[in-house]
């Protein structure tokens, strides 16, 4: 079993080479790459009323906005994740298209702090490299998983990735406090994780 150090250090790794695999994708590839997530049919029933919460891409992030467009045009609560602190989960706030955004942790936008705070039904989650197990690689400081893991205790959410398919790589490292997802979504295909 390898220690903890040595899978931060392999986590490294694999991250500096998924940013450059996803970076070297061409802006074309990417936002047709999103579009056809968008207008693919969700793989989990999305009643209306139901909270989905994406979030905002930041770089060569696959853009989750057309795709939030379909969940609130089907009746779907809007919400965006934000930073409540270091070694703390993200606080996920109700948005709509049509409110402004504030600039948060890395000039990422969220929802203003007077935005109520929701516990979604389906979380959209960003990543940087994920395998056929339902394991992702984030940018390292777990907000994701230690979202997840409170969302969980709350109540069922559904935890879907999103991300171009050269993101993905054979296996990656896990420790007892990454969170597995439950679904991913390429431009490719739909990966369930669920009954694995």
């Amino acid at each position: 079993m390898p220690d903890q150090q040595a899978i931060d250090d392999l986590k490294a790794t694999l991250r500096r080479e998924a940013l450059a695999r996803r970076d070297a994708l061409p802006p074309e590839v990417r936002s047709a790459a999103a579009q056809t997530i968008a207008t693919r049919p969700f793989p989990v029933a999305v009643p209306p009323g139901a909270i989905v919460s994406g979030f905002m891409p930041m770089k060569s992030e696959i853009n989750p906005l057309s795709l939030m467009r379909t969940f609130a045009e089907a009746g779907a609560a809007l919400a965006l994740p934000a930073v409540a602190g270091k070694g703390r989960p993200l606080i996920m706030r109700a948005y709509a298209f049509s409110e402004p955004l504030a600039s948060g942790v890395w000039g990422i936008r969220e929802p203003r702090a007077d935005a109520p705070e929701v516990f979604p039904d389906i979380l959209l989650v960003p990543m940087l490299a994920f395998d056929r197990h339902g394991h992702r690689i984030g940018y390292g400081a777990g907000y994701y998983d230690m979202t997840i893991a409170a969302l969980r205790a709350k109540k069922p959410v559904v935890a879907v990735g999103i991300a171009y398919a050269a993101q993905e790589i054979a296996e990656v490292p896990t420790t007892p406090r990454d969170a597995r997802l439950d679904l991913v979504l390429t431009e490719n295909e739909v990966m369930d994780f669920r009954v694995t």
